[in-house]
């Protein structure tokens, strides 16, 4: 599946809520519970997220043209927050991770739910993940 129907089946899940903002908060830990999580090992200094208020740890791998990401943290939403984005992300390659488009954030209306710390936090493990693909990129030329 493409990184727009998934955008497109993310903001769905989340329409189904309507403007009820604790039920959205609900799906986002339960979506943070499918987290695939980071191996132990990979849980080192280089792999946190600067600017986000929680440790938040992203590990990216090239596996068959496709980036595999894994990621861990302390905190529930932002477990949510960080699985909400592999979901949409992993698995696909390099150049439609770096085209890919975030509206669907702004769809579903996160960041204005978000306090500034946090929503700080989702551009930087963003913007970690294109960093990640543009690197794989530049390593297969």
């Amino acid at each position: 599946m493409g990184i727009a129907a998934i955008a497109n089946e993310i903001v769905e899940e989340f329409e189904l809520f309507g403007d009820d903002w604790d039920g959205k908060y609900e799906h986002l830990i339960d979506l943070g519970k499918s987290l695939p999580l980071i191996d132990a090992q990979c849980k080192t200094d280089d792999r946190l997220i600067n600017g986000c208020q929680s440790s938040v740890w992203l590990h990216s791998e090239l596996n068959a043209d496709k980036i595999i990401f894994t990621a861990d943290t302390d905190a529930i939403i932002t477990k949510g927050i960080v699985a909400l984005l592999i979901r949409v992300i992993s698995g696909h390659t390099t150049d439609e991770i770096i085209n890919a488009p975030f509206g669907f954030i702004n769809q579903i209306g996160l960041m204005e739910h978000l306090s500034p710390n946090r929503s700080n936090g989702l551009v930087s493990m963003i913007k970690q993940m294109k960093l990640d693909a543009i690197g794989y990129q530049q390593f297969k030329l």
